[in-house]
């Protein structure tokens, strides 16, 4: 089935001369190195006859070279580039699943990630132990997701499968459930890899409403996308990956213009 990105209303955003506003995620000169095989090895059993062998030879791949930011509270922040860029490992560091090689990440508040479908959850669980499942690992107890419960399965709309195991759950299924989990959580910092286009139509209109609503509670997001126009409505700023250094930064329209440029180019 085609994905299509959702389109997140536009809206004038008005900042602050002197921006005083809680930093959330501050990012310090950070790189990632990667050991990667030197030769290409077809299978799993050449791989482990040349690895007891010592024979496999190695050459460091720094997947993000110096990127340092700062996303304050209310903020969002667009990652673009090519494809192997670093921008979803970027974000994976932040979401404290991958750490660093060089330089330091601090955050602050909740912070919820919503990086690939499907992650996080247990699949041969069902949609309701799920539920409770994410929110034990977001902080949240029995007891509050209890509160939250009826509200995230109403918004995925997933009423009758709550008791099916999730790897009976067809790709857009995960991710209303994801996205549902997501957004009921009230994150002070919400971490979007390539997945604003979520489910049918309808509901991804429902998802942009969503998204505005978090938006104009003060919510921060920090956005990997190649929707270009899903960008430009959602993130004031943006930050232009390359070969996992950061070559541009500024304005979302700025940025974006610069990448299209180069991309209209090759």
């Amino acid at each position: 089935m085609e994905q299509t990105s959702i389109e997140i209303p536009n809206q004038e955003i008005i900042l602050p001369e002197e921006d005083d506003r809680e930093i959330l995620v501050d990012v310090h000169d950070v790189s990632i190195r990667f050991r990667m095989p030197t030769e290409k090895i077809d299978n799993l059993k050449e791989y482990a006859i040349k690895f007891l062998k010592r024979q496999i030879k190695y050459e460091d791949f720094w997947a993000v070279k110096n990127v340092s930011l700062q996303v304050r509270r209310g903020e969002s922040l667009a990652l673009i580039g090519r494809n192997g860029a670093g921008k979803s490992t970027l974000l994976r560091m932040i979401a404290g699943i991958m750490e660093p090689t060089n330089g330091y990440i601090e955050t602050k508040g909740n912070m919820v990630p919503l990086l690939k479908l499907g992650a996080g959850f247990d699949m041969d669980a069902t949609g309701k132990e799920n539920i409770f499942l994410n929110g034990a690992m977001l902080g949240f107890s029995r007891k509050e997701m209890m509160k939250k419960y009826d509200s995230i399965v109403e918004f995925s709309e997933l009423q009758k499968f709550m008791n099916v195991p999730l790897k009976n759950y067809s790709q857009g299924m995960l991710s209303r459930l994801g996205f549902s989990i997501a957004v009921d959580v009230h994150p002070d910092v919400l971490l979007v890899d390539e997945i604003l286009g979520v489910g049918d139509i309808p509901f991804q209109r429902k998802c942009a409403n969503k998204i505005k609503e978090l938006k104009d509670e003060g919510a921060t997001f920090i956005v990997v996308s190649h929707s270009m126009q899903a960008i430009k409505n959602l993130c004031n700023k943006a930050i232009w990956l390359k070969e996992g250094s950061a070559v541009m930064r500024g304005s979302t329209d700025e940025v974006v213009a610069a990448y299209l440029k180069e991309c209209n180019t090759l």
